[in-house]
């Protein structure tokens, strides 16, 4: 029997994979969080064998640390991938990694290979770990990254301290870097290639 522990933002996603993970024969959910914070007594009380993760993966990296390295398997956002290259470089057997748009079956064979000391990484997250290198430089990604999140010109030029037309200025030259026409490109791209 699998022991499997839930740490999984959204109770309807949570709640569905718990689901499926009960009716395995060989899997046995022991816990469902939201968040980090309560999975530490749970995990010394019931020994995860797997434990699933999908969100703040540094922490919950931390948290494994101090819990004795159980085996963590991360759900990743494809788009996240290049900032978590190096970790998916430097763990083996202990740490798999699967995107988040896999399919439950994925999942599940992910927990199964995992708690057999198998090594589980999809190859379309190491693709985006090893895709192109960032064009944009750190105040260029930091203006993209506030046009992603719906901010005006103006706005992002409060926050970091710049005039309305040097922010302009900077999304010209996101513009050329990334090879697209509009904001709408050029977050979609920057977000799909992991540099935002």
């Amino acid at each position: 029997m699998i022991r499997t522990l839930l740490v999984l933002e959204g109770r309807l996603v949570r709640g569905a994979l718990a689901h499926l993970l009960s009716r395995q024969a060989d899997l046995r959910v022991v816990g469902e969080f939201d968040g980090l914070t309560e999975v530490e007594a749970t995990t010394i009380a019931e020994r995860p064998d797997v434990t699933v993760v999908d969100h703040d993966v540094i922490r919950a990296f931390a948290v494994r640390e101090r819990l004795g390295r159980p085996r963590m398997l991360t759900l990743v956002d494809r788009c996240h991938a290049r900032r978590l290259a190096g970790m998916m470089a430097s763990y083996s057997t202990d740490i798999g990694f699967v995107g988040k748009d896999a399919t439950p079956q994925r999942v599940i064979d992910g927990i199964r290979r995992l708690a057999q000391g198998e090594i589980v990484i999809d190859a379309e997250l190491v693709a985006a770990a090893l895709g192109t290198e960032n064009p944009l430089t750190a105040r260029e990604g930091e203006v993209l990254a506030g046009v992603g999140k719906g901010l005006p010109v103006c706005e992002i030029a409060m926050k970091f301290g710049l005039s309305p037309g040097t922010v302009r200025n900077h999304l010209s030259r996101i513009f050329a870097k990334t090879g697209t026409v509009n904001s709408i490109q050029a977050v979609r791209k920057a977000r799909e290639s992991g540099w935002i």
